[in-house]
């Protein structure tokens, strides 16, 4: 081995132990009103972007405010936690696969984002960069079942910002397990952000973040 091996990224899990992260595949604008506010129909195929394992923060730990960027957004998200390996999943069995459920933050600099649409070139720096996904704890499904309503929201200094309900996902986790299994073989310790409420906006440095999905968990962050 010519240089050390990488630390493994780990998130806690409810009532003890530790989820290792693979990957982390994003949806697109899963919520109807998001997509609308962000130009787009409501029922388009899903579409999925990528995150480096690495960007996760867990356990309310600070986000530093990133470079290049002078608009910094937040996206309060449902995170489903893969737990069995898996290609070509039919939409019946796609729960099968997943361990557990978390509420995440897909933080964007959205000003990278809006040059990267205009130009039609990746995301990469508008969504994948250091620091850029906040994570709650994994709730286990064996405890808390598989969600498909409850309130999700955020907070931004007490102040509310993003709400909206499970319901309202376009795409199912099921739907987009299904999906993405399709074109990927989806393994053990990957997750999927699956999309956000409308009412984002910006964030500035001293912003205390705070996400609540009923039923799944919390997640927390200071912009710093």
């Amino acid at each position: 081995m010519v240089l050390p091996a990488p630390l493994p990224v780990l998130v806690p899990v409810s009532g003890g132990g530790v989820f290792p992260v693979r990957r982390i595949y994003c949806v697109g604008r899963n919520y109807a009103e998001h997509a609308r506010e962000m130009g787009h129909d409501d029922r388009e195929p899903p579409f999925f972007f990528d995150k480096p394992a690495d960007a996760i923060l867990t356990g309310g730990a600070a986000m530093p405010y990133p470079t290049q960027t002078y608009d910094l957004h937040h996206e309060i998200e449902l995170v489903v936690a893969i737990g069995r390996d898996g290609a070509d999943i039919g939409e019946g069995e796609a729960l099968d696969h997943v361990f557990g459920y978390a509420a995440g933050l897909d933080m964007t600099r959205r000003d990278l984002q809006a040059e990267a649409k205009k130009a039609g070139r990746p995301w990469t720096f508008a969504k994948g960069f250091d620091h850029s996904a906040p994570l709650g704890d994994i709730a286990p499904a064996a405890q808390i079942g598989h969600p498909s309503a409850g309130t999700i929201t955020l907070t931004v200094n007490g102040v509310l910002r993003q709400t909206g309900d499970l319901a309202d996902q376009i795409w199912s986790p099921a739907e987009a397990i299904a999906f993405l299994s399709r074109h990927v073989r989806l393994k053990a310790g990957d997750l999927i952000m699956t999309g956000t409420p409308a009412g984002v906006a910006a964030v500035q440095r001293g912003d205390r973040l705070e996400g609540v999905i009923a039923g799944v968990g919390t997640v927390s962050t200071t912009i710093s």
